[in-house]
C-alpha cells in the first residue's frame, strides 16, 4: 500500500496536474465557443454550455470570413510543406552521403541560421517584397516560411538518412538503378517516419506563424488564420464566442494531423536522434 501511495504521489498526481494545466485552456475555449454570447460573461459562470449553440461557428466561418482564412492557411502551409520536403530530402541526402569541400562550413552555416531571431529580418524582408510588389501575396509567405524552415529540416533529414545503410543503394545501383532512382525506390520508403516528422514540423510552423503574416499581409482576403484571429479583437468590443470558435477551427487540422501521424512522428523523432 505504501508503494502504491508513493507511486501515485510521485507519478500519477504530477501527470494529472500537468494534464489539467495543459488541457484546461482547450476545454474552456471549446465551452466558450458553444455558449451564447450573452452567457459568456454572465454570473454565475457556467462551466458547461447550456443551452448549446453553434451560432458562433457559423458567425466565424461565414460572417467574419474564416472560410477564406482557412483556405489561405491551407494553401500556404501545404505549399511550404511540399517545397521544404523536397529540398530538405535532397539537401539531407547530400550532407549524409557525399564528402565535398566546405561541408563543415555549410553545416555550421545551417546551424547558425537557427540562432538569428526572426524579428531581426522583418524590415529587410518587408522592403524586399515591397520592391518586388509581393506584399499582400500568399507567395511571399510561402517563400518566407520555406526559407526559415529549410535549414532545420535539412539537418533533421540528414540524421534520418545517415541511419540508412549505404549498401541498400549500392545493391539497387548494381541492379541498374541510377542514384536518383535508388533514392526514390529504396531510400524513400525507409525514410517514411522521418518524412512524416518533417512534414508535421513544417506544417505546424507554417500554420501557426503570425509575425511575418501580420507584416506582409494587409488585405483581409489574404489573411491566414492567426491574422484573422488577431483582427477579431476590436478596440471597444469583442465577440468572445466567435473568437473562441475561430480558435477551435484553427486547432482542428493540427489535432487531426497529430491523431493520424503520431506513430510515425515518434518513430521519426527517435530515428533522427540516433547517430548512424
Amino acid at each position: 500500500m505504501i508503494k502504491r501511495l508513493d507511486r501515485a504521489a510521485t507519478l500519477y498526481v504530477p501527470l494529472l496536474a500537468a494534464m489539467l494545466f495543459t488541457l484546461l485552456p482547450f476545454f474552456w475555449t471549446i465551452v466558450t465557443s458553444l455558449k451564447k454570447e450573452a452567457d459568456i460573461n454572465k454570473l454565475p459562470i457556467k462551466y458547461w454550455p447550456n443551452p448549446t449553440t453553434f451560432e458562433n461557428f457559423k458567425m466565424a466561418w461565414d460572417t467574419v470570413g474564416f472560410s477564406v482564412f482557412f483556405k489561405n492557411s491551407l494553401i500556404v502551409s501545404l505549399s511550404t510543406v511540399v517545397i521544404v520536403l523536397v529540398l530538405s530530402i535532397l539537401t539531407g541526402y547530400a550532407l549524409s552521403r557525399f564528402q565535398f569541400y566546405g561541408k563543415r562550413a555549410f553545416l555550421l552555416l545551417l546551424l547558425c541560421t537557427q540562432f538569428i531571431p526572426g524579428a531581426m529580418l522583418l524590415i529587410p524582408l518587408f522592403l524586399i517584397f515591397k520592391t518586388l510588389g509581393m506584399t499582400s501575396n500568399l507567395l511571399s509567405l510561402v517563400i518566407t516560411y520555406s526559407t526559415f524552415q529549410l535549414p532545420f529540416n535539412s539537418i533533421l533529414m540528414s540524421g534520418f538518412v545517415s541511419n540508412i545503410s549505404e549498401q541498400l543503394e549500392e545493391a539497387a545501383m548494381v541492379d541498374g538503378c541510377s542514384r536518383l532512382k535508388a533514392v526514390f525506390l529504396v531510400i524513400f520508403p525507409i525514410l517514411l517516419p522521418g518524412i512524416v516528422a518533417t512534414t508535421v514540423f513544417t506544417f505546424i510552423g507554417a500554420w501557426n506563424e503570425f509575425l511575418f503574416g501580420l507584416m506582409l499581409i494587409n488585405k483581409p482576403h489574404f489573411f491566414t488564420l492567426p491574422i484573422g484571429l488577431r483582427y477579431m479583437q476590436g478596440e471597444f468590443n469583442m465577440a468572445y464566442g466567435a473568437l473562441a470558435a475561430g480558435s477551435v477551427i484553427s486547432l482542428l487540422p493540427v489535432v487531426v494531423l497529430f491523431a493520424f501521424v503520431q506513430k510515425y512522428m515518434v518513430q521519426g523523432m527517435a530515428a533522427g536522434a540516433v547517430k548512424g
